[in-house]
């Protein structure tokens, strides 16, 4: 999905860091300036808003490991430049990046008890990239929330837990199980936060801790990945199988607490 903000910030130009390999060869990355650039000229009038969000405006976005989080808001759907669109997100997801949430106005503004994990992450941070500011006069409800926290978080175990049979032993595999699901993970605790009527902190240590204390868990091993990822403290391929044990008894001990929680 695609979120909701923008400015020329740090942030914003650290969309040009890095490159990437495409068929053997090096290409640049391309950048956030160059995303709504080629994206004005492929959907023209009926371009509204592109908004960034998630973690490269929440302070833990990782040059070359975060990817960036766009939406997109449109007067209705030209289904006539829908191939000039996908060449520019082709190029897009060659930057390692997700395809655009891509909305008309009035989908948006029918649709926060659809996705209100994602949209209340996008109305608390976000940077308006170009157009106009779409999350005003937007909100979610507390029940729409709960259900979809729920079931994401339940969502994620299940995907640890294949990842973590499929890794094996292999302390290589589990490390790369804890990596690619963090972000993720750190979605659903915010959104934990959130409906205990908190302000989730945009320090990912924070959060774990502060959630670990809601729903009576360890935050260690979520600490633990979350210094791996920074690069602060790197986890050995001899800790990782205890790291991967101890991060999914966390998410056992969140959905069990998710299922009493009444919101």
């Amino acid at each position: 999905m695609v979120s909701v903000a923008a400015e020329d910030s740090p942030a914003v130009a650290a969309g040009a860091a890095g490159d990437v390999r495409n068929k053997g060869k090096q290409t640049m990355a391309m950048t956030l300036d160059e995303l709504v650039s080629q994206l004005r000229a492929a959907y023209g009038a009926t371009l509204q808003s592109v908004i960034l969000y998630g973690s490269a405006v929440a302070g833990e976005h990782i040059a070359k490991k975060s990817d960036y989080n766009v939406l997109v808001i449109l007067d209705a759907v030209p289904l006539d430049r829908l191939a000039a669109v996908g060449a520019v997100l082709r190029a897009w997801g060659e930057a390692g990046n997700p395809p655009p949430m891509t909305f008309t106005a009035a989908e948006w503004k029918s649709s926060a008890d659809v996705f209100p994990m994602e949209y209340a992450d996008i109305l608390e941070k976000h940077r308006v990239l170009y157009g106009v500011d779409a999350t005003e006069g937007i909100s979610v409800s507390s029940s729409d929330l709960r259900l979809q926290v729920e079931q994401q978080a339940l969502g994620k175990l299940l995907h640890l837990r294949r990842g973590a049979m499929a890794a094996g032993d292999d302390g290589k595999e589990q490390i790369a199980l804890l990596e690619a699901s963090l972000s993720a993970v750190m979605v659903v605790f915010r959104a934990v936060v959130r409906l205990g009527g908190g302000t989730p902190s945009q320090d990912y240590a924070t959060l774990s801790g502060d959630v670990a204390r809601r729903a009576s868990f360890d935050a260690t091993p979520f600490r633990r990945a979350v210094e791996h990822v920074r690069g602060t403290k790197k986890l050995s391929r001899d800790d990782a199988g205890i790291v991967l044990a101890g991060y999914m008894a966390g998410m056992e001990a969140l959905v069990a607490w998710l299922d009493k929680f009444q919101a």
